[in-house]
C-alpha cells in the first residue's frame, strides 16, 4: 500500500467526506495533502462495485483514502473489511467488534484501522457494544484503559470516540484524550465538529499529549444541495490545525 507524504509525519490529519471524485481531488488540494479523505460503504450495492470505485478514489489521492461505515452502521462492518482487503486503503473505519477481521485481512499493519467507542455520561467509562449485535443488547460500558487495551489486542491504530456531539462530551472527551497519551494509542474525534468548536477539540486532545488526532469533520462542512466537502471550509480547517500545531 502507498502512504501519503504527510501522513506519518503530521500530527493532526483530517478526515472529511467527498461526494464525488472531483471533489475528492478537491478537499485534497485544499488540505495540501494533510488529509484523509472519507468514501462511505453504504453507497454502493455490493462490495465488487466499491472496490472498482473506490481504486479509482485512491488514485486521485494518493491513497489517501479512509473507507466509512456511513455513520457508525454496524450492519456495514463485514462489507468495510471486505472491501479494505482488495484496495488496501491508508484507512479504515471500523465498530469495535470489527477491528480484528479488518486486521487480519488486511493482512499488514501500515493501515490505520480505529475502533468505535461511545460516550456513556461517566467520563473514564466508554461503550464498546458498537457492533451488529452487540448495539442490539444492553450497552457494554467499560473503562476507556480496557477499552484501549483490548483494541490494541485486536491489532486496532486507534479510538473513534463517536457521537461526541461536539463539545456536550467535552469531560468525557477529555479523560479518553488523556487514556490515549498514556497508552500512546491515537484518538479520532467524531459527530458535531465544526468550524466553531473544531480547534477547542483539536486542542483538548494536543494538551493531553495524544500523539495522532485525526478530526473527522462532515456535515458541517458539506453543501447540503450538491452533496460536497466544501474545500474553502477544509482550507479554514487547515488553518486552524497549523496555528495550534505549528
Amino acid at each position: 500500500m502507498k502512504l501519503t507524504p504527510n501522513f506519518y509525519r503530521d500530527r493532526v490529519c483530517l478526515n472529511v467526506l467527498a461526494g464525488s471524485k472531483t471533489n475528492a481531488s478537491d478537499v485534497y488540494e485544499a488540505a495540501e495533502g494533510h488529509v484523509l479523505v472519507g468514501v462511505l460503504s453504504k453507497n454502493y450495492p455490493d462490495v465488487p462495485a466499491a472496490v472498482a470505485d473506490m481504486r479509482e478514489y485512491a488514485k486521485l489521492i494518493d491513497n489517501a483514502l479512509s473507507v466509512g461505515l456511513g455513520a457508525g452502521d454496524p450492519n456495514q462492518s463485514e462489507m468495510v473489511s471486505l472491501i479494505s482487503r482488495e484496495v488496501q486503503p491508508q484507512h479504515v473505519n471500523q465498530v469495535f467488534t470489527g477491528v480484528a477481521t479488518s486486521r487480519a485481512l488486511l493482512g499488514q499493519k501500515e493501515t490505520v484501522v480505529n475502533g468505535l467507542v461511545s460516550p456513556t455520561g461517566t467520563p473514564g467509562m466508554v461503550k464498546i457494544s458498537t457492533g451488529p449485535l452487540s448495539s442490539k443488547e444492553q450497552d457494554g460500558i467499560v473503562p476507556v484503559d480496557t477499552a484501549i487495551a483490548l483494541l490494541k489486542d485486536m491489532g486496532c491504530s486507534s479510538i473513534k470516540y463517536f457521537p461526541m456531539g461536539g463539545l456536550k462530551s467535552r469531560d468525557e472527551y477529555k479523560v479518553v484524550a488523556e487514556a490515549c497519551a498514556r497508552h500512546d494509542f491515537w484518538l479520532e474525534p467524531t459527530g458535531g465538529i465544526d468550524l466553531e468548536n473544531y480547534s477547542e477539540i483539536l486542542k483538548i486532545a494536543l494538551d493531553a499529549g495524544v500523539k495522532k488526532v485525526i478530526p473527522h469533520i462532515y456535515s458541517s462542512i458539506i453543501d447540503k444541495e450538491s452533496g460536497n466537502t466544501r474545500p474553502e471550509d477544509v482550507r479554514t480547517l487547515l488553518d486552524m490545525t497549523k496555528k495550534l500545531v505549528g
